[in-house]
């Protein structure tokens, strides 16, 4: 299991900002959020980079219960 953050869109088409989800690698982690949240879900993660603790994750990183997984959808906007 490991907590996982959901930012933006990714927090809007789940329907929550944050849950502790099965998995013991960073792509098992995925794949059950993405099964508990459904489609639409699905199509957002595949925009997103996924952060471990702070750092730039992979799909095979483990992951444990003291871990923070971070979905982070990309982002625009700024100051013209």
């Amino acid at each position: 299991m490991a907590k996982v953050r959901l930012f933006a869109s990714a927090r809007e088409a789940a329907g929550t900002g944050s849950d502790v989800i099965d998995g013991d690698t960073v792509a098992e982690v995925l794949r059950s959020a993405e099964s508990r949240y459904g489609t639409r879900f699905g199509e957002v993660l595949g925009t997103c980079r996924v952060w471990v603790n702070g750092h730039d994750g992979a799909p095979d990183d483990e992951v444990g219960p003291d871990d923070e997984l971070a979905v982070l959808p990309p982002v625009s906007g700024g100051a013209t």
